[in-house]
């Protein structure tokens, strides 16, 4: 399954809750994203059938592993350039905005080279 940048994102807000609080629900993410909760339902149920989250009998949200490690991805990715964009002297909202836009869309190559470019530095 093709995973789109919404379902993307909605792994990356999984993670991020995560970490933050341990145990995940729908409503977490609904809040968390600013979202209704049928988006959230719509989305889960979605990724639930590519493989990439589960839901347990008490309504909580885990990764698979093939979730966890696009979420993984998706999260470092979105780190490393808001980081660098403010380093830069981007606004930290415009730098948190445009990461988001760019995560999903950069390939894998790019995002190397620009990686190592910038750890040389």
């Amino acid at each position: 399954m093709k995973l789109h940048t919404a379902g993307e994102d909605y792994l990356e807000a999984v993670l991020i809750l995560q970490k933050k609080l341990g145990m995940v629900r729908s409503v977490d993410v609904a809040r968390y994203m600013e979202v209704s909760k049928p988006s959230v339902c719509y989305a889960v149920g979605t990724l639930r059938e590519g493989g990439f989250l589960t839901t347990d009998e008490k309504h909580y949200l885990h990764l698979t592993e093939l979730g966890q490690n696009v979420a993984e991805k998706i999260y470092e990715r979105h780190c490393f350039l808001t980081k660098h964009l403010i380093s830069i002297g981007v606004d930290p909202e415009t730098a948190e905005a445009d990461a988001c836009r760019i995560e999903h869309d950069i390939s894998a190559e790019t995002y190397e080279r620009l990686k190592e470019s910038i750890t040389k530095e």
